[in-house]
């Protein structure tokens, strides 16, 4: 068997997590000829097919399946391997690649990129915005050094340390301003708006209201906060948003904000990496640094 590439095995964990080749391409800033070459190079490298190929995209064969657990094995590595190089080499990190969920993005990053630049003249940060699931990935793959999620995980191959908590605050029309409070249970059988599937604020929304993922529902899925509280402007419904959204999210929308009574509706944000990273004790220097602004 010809020597397998880190280029190639890249590639296919692209086509893998895609499944296509079109998306694939663009995610590996290539052309998607270039990448159907390697693909098919690595394929007659290995001896048997590792993709099926079928009119909407492609799927992993089963043999395709083990091979993408070792291939992502060795991705990780060479990851790992990289920041303990860049590390020993210069005593410091020089580069932090953050991932961060959309529900924390646009009300922290402001003042932590401003913070962060201050502790750390010499690091340069790069920041990637996008779901939890897709952060997991990434970080797993080494794509990404850390992300700032919302726990609980599950994944024993991450060190996750808790920054801060916050509450969850119900957004309802200015016509509802200074109206009792409405239990958990009542807000189950309102419109209430929520994020799209994919953002764990929904899923802890739908757990504090206690409300099956899988029951058909009347409202309006979301991909932002702001869409959600500008609807909720426009008289259609109620919806959840986290207490550090409030001041950005509500300053031009008709709308009120009511907090819950104990025990209030919470989540606890953490900043998470792969337990085999050499960057460790930065890692922790930046979360003393997340919570210095937060406080």
């Amino acid at each position: 068997m010809e020597s397998l590439t880190l280029r190639q095995l890249r590639y296919f964990d692209a086509l893998a997590h895609e499944g296509h080749f079109g998306r694939a391409a663009d995610r590996c800033a290539v052309s998607q000829p270039a990448l159907s070459v390697q693909i098919k190079d690595l394929e007659a490298s290995v001896g048997f097919a590792l993709f099926e190929r079928g009119s909407r995209g492609v799927r992993l064969t089963s043999m395709g399946e083990t091979f993408a657990v070792r291939a992502r094995d060795i991705l990780r590595g060479v990851a790992d391997l990289g920041d303990w190089a860049a590390t020993a080499r210069s005593g410091r990190l020089d580069r932090l690649r953050l991932g961060v969920i959309p529900t924390i993005a646009p009300y922290l990053l402001p003042n932590l990129i401003g913070a962060f630049a201050k502790a750390h003249p010499s690091m340069d940060m790069h920041v990637r915005e996008t779901v939890t699931p897709r952060l997991m990935t990434e970080l797993s793959e080494g794509l990404i050094d850390a992300a700032l999620v919302a726990l609980p995980l599950d994944d024993t191959t991450l060190t996750e340390v808790p920054l801060f908590e916050e509450q969850m605050v119900l957004v309802q029309h200015e016509s509802r301003a200074g109206a009792p409070m409405v239990s958990a249970e009542a807000l189950a059988d309102m419109r209430l708006l929520l994020l799209e599937e994919g953002h764990c604020f929904r899923d802890q929304a739908l757990s504090f209201c206690n409300i099956n993922p899988r029951r058909p529902r009347e409202g309006l899925d979301g991909s932002s906060l702001s869409t959600l509280v500008q609807m909720v402007g426009a008289g259609i419904g109620v919806t959840l948003i986290p207490d550090m959204a409030v001041s950005v999210e509500t300053r031009s929308a008709p709308v009120c904000i009511t907090r819950f009574r104990a025990p209030a509706p919470t989540r606890t944000i953490a900043l998470v990496w792969r337990k085999t990273n050499p960057m460790g004790n930065t890692l922790r220097a930046f979360a003393d640094v997340i919570r210095d602004v937060v406080a």
